[in-house]
């Protein structure tokens, strides 16, 4: 699993907040997530084991999208 960030910065000068770029995409998958109990805790030992359990919740979400 590879990820890669970015460092948004702030634009000098204007007030008040700003909504960042694709924020709204990671907001919405950490929200699928949310939706299998193992992932809720960090109940893993080990760190490949809840990378395989990711792996595991986002293809059931992607094969029900795909079914429907």
């Amino acid at each position: 699993m590879k990820l890669s960030r970015r460092a948004i910065r702030r634009i000098e000068g204007e007030p008040g907040f700003k909504l960042l770029p694709r924020r709204w995409v990671v907001e919405r998958t950490f929200g699928w997530m949310i939706r299998w109990r193992r992932l809720v805790r960090d109940y893993e030992q080990r760190i490949d084991v809840s990378e395989a359990m990711i792996h595991v919740a986002m293809g059931s979400l992607l094969l029900r999208r795909i079914s429907h």
